[in-house]
């Protein structure tokens, strides 16, 4: 059975037009699989309904 991963960076890399070289495939695969982890701890932090966006800071 073929992993969504590997499926999700073929489609990118195509409608990006970016050559992904099969020896990065697994790089690109673990830092995606990294990424998305990190996405799924910020997703369950739950925040009250009060809670007011961060103020933007201009330098």
């Amino acid at each position: 059975m073929p992993d969504p991963l590997d499926d999700l960076i073929e489609a990118a890399a195509r409608a990006f037009d970016l050559p992904v070289e099969p020896n990065w495939k697994a790089a690109v695969k673990t830092n995606l699989q990294v990424t998305l982890r990190h996405g799924a701890h910020v997703a369950e932090f739950k925040l009250p309904d009060d809670a007011e966006p961060a103020p933007v800071f201009a330098a």
